[in-house]
């Protein structure tokens, strides 16, 4: 896809929704990590229910610590997978406490080494949590950007270099929450939604259904 179009596309993102942000809850750094390990294969609204309780009482490495994996098990239980994300969060929460004075660190290598997070959660937490322009590629993210012609890719890790590549610098602060919204809301995965797509001129997506855009 030409610059100037991908130049458009985000505009028209941006004048819909110039200042988007995660649908995660949390209430500081520490729970945004902790929100983002936890909604690995789940949904924000699932992860959401779980932490409101959670967050209450544990909001620190050293409260969620205190709890312990069968503690903790108790407020994330109806989240999937939630026995290995359990002993993740306990890890991570033992070794921030031990090498990070308790507080997320703003390095993409110290994430990445954290139990539980990967290239995905690093790039969010750096985004959501100290504004790096990074660009955290999840399945909406990497079906959109492929499917409307940003980038033609075959892993997450490919499309997040190639998109970095491709969006012009001063959208991709906030290029992965438009990408992310436009497929949870507009560009779903076994229907999009053409009719009432915002981009539906400027998408290449072969498929699309005839629509006005709205």
């Amino acid at each position: 896809m030409k610059k100037d179009k991908i130049d458009q596309i985000f505009q028209i993102f941006s004048d819909k929704n110039p200042e988007p942000k995660t649908e995660l809850e949390f209430t500081n750094n520490f729970t945004l990590l902790v929100a983002v390990v936890l909604s690995a294969q789940a949904t924000d609204v699932g992860v959401n229910k779980a932490t409101k309780a959670l967050f209450k009482v544990a909001d620190t490495p050293e409260k969620i610590y205190a709890l312990g994996e069968d503690g903790l098990k108790q407020y994330i239980k109806t989240i999937g997978l939630f026995n290995s994300k359990a002993k993740n969060v306990i890890g991570l929460s033992r070794i921030m406490i031990d090498k990070h004075n308790s507080e997320v660190p703003e390095d993409f290598k110290a994430l990445k080494a954290l139990p539980g997070v990967g290239v995905k959660t690093a790039d969010v937490v750096l985004n959501c949590a100290f504004g790096h322009p990074t660009i955290a590629v999840d399945t909406h993210v990497f079906r959109v950007s492929n499917r409307i012609g940003l980038v033609k890719t075959k892993t997450a890790d490919v499309t997040g270099d190639k998109l970095l590549k491709a969006i012009p610098k001063k959208w991709r602060q906030h290029a992965h929450h438009w990408l992310i919204l436009q497929g949870r809301y507009v560009c779903k995965a076994r229907k999009p939604d053409c009719g009432n797509c915002l981009i539906i001129d400027l998408c290449e997506f072969k498929s699309k259904t005839q629509g006005k855009r709205i």
